[in-house]
């Protein structure tokens, strides 16, 4: 017994038509016919309609209100317990914040248009139904968590890095570990933003495989004119591996000085005393000088008259550093005991001793301002003279000045006759 072909019934074959339609017809049809329901549609079902729209616009205001307060809970948790100013850390926890907050609204308001739609007779899921609908989805799905990805990313990363940072016993360790964070950030969201984007491509029917062998020969043909980027990134790379500046520390290079306040994939930035920044590729910062690695002094230079004792101007020299190592706020600060070095050298006019502290990182400047400051009012009390340099003028009588006025010419000296 063979079988019989069977042929398609009349109610099969319009689903097979719409099944063979394009998206473009498919929306015009879903609506074009959610406009004639509309349209058709009595005042009763108009006023039920609307009251369920109503109630669903409502009902979405308190889930974005409930969530916002949730956000606002969380932010104020994870805000809490940075030392000091961690305002940077609070801005990215802020904008990931911001982030989230803003795809909650997007998530809450497409649902809600596809909601009410549906209840006004518009097939929505028209709109996404068939090959291209799905992929449609599929990349909106794939840009919105790649997105997402990035931000909670250097999120988690900044997190992580602060708090190693806050619970190091050592604060070099510290300062390395908060140099270290703007970089892993940059390269863990540069590689989220690579793959995301192949995926994109991959989504889109596009192959990958001879795009990434075209990057490939164009990136070494960049690589070639590109070599100070290069450079920068690699030089960038050992100054952090080799422990040689931190973010934080007082630095010196070329003719700028300053506090680094960032270093980034192929800069380091200083900030001056006027708040002035300084920017300098890596490449540029052959020659580092850190006034803050492991501990700091500072070296104080005192001038004396010639006619002063030289021992008890030492002597007083010595109590006041003593005495500033023994104060409750300033001892902390001073890690070894006060050295006074002696006559360093004999100038013009005045006799140079040498005295010097060694100090916690980033605070001689204040050490040595306090012991200006007692040491001027010991030398007052002690009687001991500091040499001024003083600049004589001389007044030049009356009876020799000669008013100048406007028609007084130079005389011309007289010429010898000509023979």
């Amino acid at each position: 017994m063979f079988a019989t072909p069977q042929t398609p019934t009349p109610a099969a074959a319009p689903a097979a038509e719409a099944a063979k339609s394009t998206l473009t017809e498919r929306l015009i049809a879903s609506t074009t016919e959610a406009i004639d329901h509309i349209v058709r549609m009595d005042p009763r079902e108009a006023g039920i309609n609307l009251a369920a729209s109503a109630v669903i616009v409502v009902v979405a205001w308190a889930v974005v209100w409930g969530v916002r307060r949730l956000l606002d809970y969380w932010l104020a948790r994870v805000s809490v317990g940075a030392p000091g100013a961690e305002d940077k850390e609070e801005a990215r926890t802020h904008k990931a914040a911001r982030f989230t907050w803003l795809l909650v609204r997007v998530v809450v308001a497409v649902t809600v248009l596809g909601v009410v739609a549906g209840v006004w007779g518009v097939d929505v899921r028209a709109w996404f139904s068939g090959d291209a609908g799905a992929k449609l989805v599929r990349l909106a799905l794939v840009v919105v968590l790649a997105t997402a990805l990035v931000e909670l990313t250097g999120f988690i990363i900044n997190r992580l890095v602060g708090g190693f940072a806050r619970r190091s016993g050592d604060p070099r360790r510290a300062a390395q570990l908060r140099t270290l964070g703007p970089i892993l950030t940059g390269s863990a969201q540069a590689v989220l933003v690579v793959v995301g984007f192949l995926t994109v491509l991959t989504e889109m029917g596009l192959k990958v495989g001879p795009i990434l062998a075209s990057a490939g020969v164009l990136g070494i043909a960049v690589g070639f004119g590109a070599q100070t980027l290069v450079k920068d990134f690699l030089t960038g790379l050992f100054l952090i591996a080799e422990d040689v500046v931190s973010v934080g520390d007082n630095v010196q290079i070329a003719d700028s000085s300053g506090v680094v306040e960032a270093m980034t994939l192929r800069t380091i930035r200083l900030r001056d005393a006027n708040a002035t920044l300084h920017i300098f590729p890596y490449s540029e910062a052959q020659v580092i000088h850190n006034r803050t690695k492991i501990f700091s002094s500072y070296l104080a230079e005192i001038p004396v008259s010639y006619d002063t004792d030289l021992d008890r101007a030492l002597a007083v020299i010595q109590k006041v550093g003593d005495g500033l190592r023994k104060d409750p706020h300033f001892g902390p600060m001073i890690t070894q005991p006060f050295e006074v070095m002696g006559v360093d050298r004999l100038a013009d006019n005045a006799v140079h001793l040498k005295a010097r502290f060694v100090t916690v990182p980033r605070t001689q400047w204040e050490v040595g301002r306090e012991f200006n400051r007692r040491l001027k009012n010991a030398f007052d009390e002690a009687r001991i003279l500091t040499p001024v340099k003083t600049t004589p003028v001389a007044a030049q009588p009356l009876e020799d000045r000669q008013p100048a006025t406007a028609d007084a010419r130079p005389t011309p000296p007289e010429s010898e006759p000509r023979s």
